[in-house]
């Protein structure tokens, strides 16, 4: 039997009616394939925060929040005092939280991974956000802090990011990647009301005419030159990094999709990672941000958790990571209709 079938032949015979553990079942199965075993773990679960500025955000142009809340956040993070330190704390999994490009000289005492490529990116609605250089810095970056936090024992990793006006740039990469009309991609972000979304929307079909966003010819650099953040920027070198460690991989909301479109195009392009559908990917939760649903769809992802979140953070992968510790352990645990003596179906 290939290692597929002996997973399902195990699960099958646990104590129960086949299937009857839903989705946890599917949650196994994926577990036991990626990490090539009958008997799967989630050691030492991790969630890694990027956080970075955007020009734009300074305008206003895009955001309802002033950018000084990004920096803000951070310190709140360090503090204890986010939704995503509330689970991760509440399901023992570990923190980290990086400064890829925030817009404020943090003091080097601070408890966080100080990775800042720049001071936030330019204003893309009138110039690059960043250097093609400074893409490649954060790629690099975010590829490094993976590898850290693998050596230290950790096998599934998730991915979350703090960056007023991050939404703006996600919708972009959606737009270009899935070639769809903006309206379908741009959301509220951080709480547009109608009228500040329609304000968002009419400056992002400008920066995507400037940009030439239509052109599918540009390359995943280009594309995040031209209109990408550094937290997303590091985001996309950390699932690269993570996809080549063979890790189980739990992917957050809108913005972190987004990243995951980014390294999904720089794989196509390396021969030297492994091909983006053998990677141990698991999606946490569909966001309540507008797009979320199309990107998984293209994905052919089927979501763990839909419970309306559009927060960012990490926070719905360290919700969803308890449940693929509970498919492990239903799969390890759980005896077996022989174990236990127990009559299965005839």
């Amino acid at each position: 039997m290939t290692l597929q079938e002996q997973l399902q032949h195990k699960i099958n015979n646990k104590t129960k009616p086949l299937g009857a553990l839903g989705m946890l079942e599917d949650l196994a199965l994926k577990i036991g394939i990626i990490q090539n075993s009958l008997t799967p773990s989630i050691n030492k679960p991790h969630i890694v925060v990027f956080a970075g500025d955007h020009g734009i955000a300074a305008t206003g142009k895009v955001n309802p929040y002033p950018q000084a809340v990004t920096a803000q956040m951070v310190l709140n993070f360090v503090q204890g005092g986010a939704a995503i330190n509330v689970f991760t704390k509440q399901n023992n999994i570990g923190l980290t939280v990086v400064d890829a490009g925030v817009n404020v000289d943090f003091d080097a005492s601070l408890p966080i991974v100080h990775a800042k490529i720049n001071h936030g990116t330019e204003d893309y609605s009138v110039s690059h956000a960043m250097t093609i250089d400074e893409v490649h810095a954060a790629i690099e970056k975010g590829g490094a802090i993976v590898q850290q936090i693998f050596n230290s024992g950790c096998n599934t990793i998730g991915f979350g990011e703090m960056g007023i006006g991050n939404t703006s740039s996600a919708a972009l990469i959606m737009h270009h990647v899935l070639q769809l009309p903006l309206n379908e991609c741009v959301g509220r972000g951080t709480g547009a009301n109608d009228e500040q979304l329609q304000k968002k929307l009419s400056v992002l079909e400008d920066v995507s005419r400037l940009h030439q966003l239509n052109n599918t010819d540009l390359s995943p650099h280009e594309l995040l030159s031209r209109i990408g953040g550094f937290e997303i920027a590091m985001m996309a070198g950390a699932y690269l990094k993570a996809a080549e460690m063979n890790m189980v991989i739990v992917v957050d909301g809108f913005i972190s999709t987004a990243a995951l479109f980014v390294a999904e195009k720089i794989a196509l392009h390396d021969a030297a990672l492994p091909p983006f559908r053998g990677w141990g990917l698991i999606f946490a939760h569909c966001s309540d941000e507008n797009g979320h649903r199309k990107m998984l769809d293209h994905l052919i992802a089927k979501p763990v958790l839909q419970l309306g979140m559009r927060l960012g953070e990490g926070t719905g992968a360290a919700l969803a990571i308890p449940l693929l510790q509970s498919a492990v352990a239903f799969l390890n645990e759980m005896a077996s209709f022989e174990t236990a003596g127990v009559s299965g179906k005839e």
